[in-house]
């Protein structure tokens, strides 16, 4: 059954979230959905969620997951918003332990932090198999950009995540903590190995200019026009061209107070004695 796709482009992270869904009156998956976040004031929003949610209403979808691909660490989920208001259970890929591991000591959370998953309703491991209504969706380890990287594939659609990105983009950065561009290289020839007509749905668009934002396309087309990883890139020759490129990138605008509220399954920290949530800063440590 070929499922359908309704995108929804935050234009001020360039992150694309997803409602795939069976039938209009069936059962829905959210994947990547964003709470909107003022690094200047610290005050979240909920107007890119509420567009998810108003589709989902109008629909009479039942959204039985909430996806993420990754911890990302460029926007906020908001899958805890998304959770109380349409249902549906959390889930990212079981690797998750290992990214709060590492970012547990960075930001030297509370002792009551768990780097065990716990925050999210379901950790899917690779090759896991699991239903959107009458979709079959399966889980495929892709790790790489993050170790816990997942990409969904649902009938003949797949959300990569930050795997790939359109072909005039290229493929996601490996300097974050665990990030690893051989891994990376064989997460995406695993991708393309699937078939030609195959659609694959981006979680970023940044367009070169004078293109309008886009966000899906074919194996086909990235195997002939990914501008890093086409079809007869080696592994040496990408590993060296990502570890350059990598080494004169910026880090991303919002990925600390990102990668701690990601972490968390969305959740803000636990409140301090006056009733507010604090982000930390660590300063010097990256």
């Amino acid at each position: 059954m070929k499922p359908n796709v309704q995108a929804f482009f935050d234009p001020v992270t360039g992150t694309v979230s997803y409602v795939v869904f069976d039938r209009p009156g069936g059962h829905a998956a959210v994947v990547d959905s964003v709470l909107d976040y003022d690094p200047k004031s610290g005050r979240t929003r909920t107007t890119s969620a509420d567009r998810v949610i108003g589709f989902v209403r109008a629909q009479g979808l039942t959204v039985q997951w909430i996806l993420e691909t990754h911890a990302h660490a460029d926007h906020l989920s908001a899958a805890p918003y998304l959770r109380r208001e349409l249902g549906g259970r959390i889930a990212i890929g079981a690797a998750i332990t290992r990214v709060q591991d590492v970012f547990k000591r960075i930001f030297n959370l509370e002792p009551e932090f768990r780097a065990d998953g716990a925050q999210f309703d379901h950790l899917l491991h690779d090759g896991e198999a699991f239903r959107i209504g009458e979709l079959q969706a399966t889980a495929m380890s892709v790790p790489g950009h993050t170790p816990a990287c997942m990409a969904y594939q649902v009938g003949d659609a797949v959300f990569v995540g930050d795997t790939l990105f359109m072909p005039d983009v290229g493929t996601a950065r490996c300097d974050f903590p665990g990030g690893d561009a051989h891994a990376l290289y064989r997460s995406v020839r695993r991708l393309l190995s699937l078939p030609p007509a195959t659609r694959l749905f981006m979680c970023h668009d940044y367009p070169p200019e004078g293109r309008e934002p886009a966000w899906e396309c074919t194996v086909a087309d990235q195997r002939a026009r990914n501008i890093h990883i086409h079809d007869g890139v080696s592994e040496d020759a990408f590993v060296e061209m990502r570890t350059k490129r990598d080494a004169t990138l910026e880090m991303p605008t919002l990925i600390l107070p990102s990668v701690q509220v990601n972490i968390r399954a969305g959740e803000m920290p636990p409140p301090e004695a006056n009733g507010v949530s604090y982000l930390k800063i660590p300063v010097n440590a990256l």
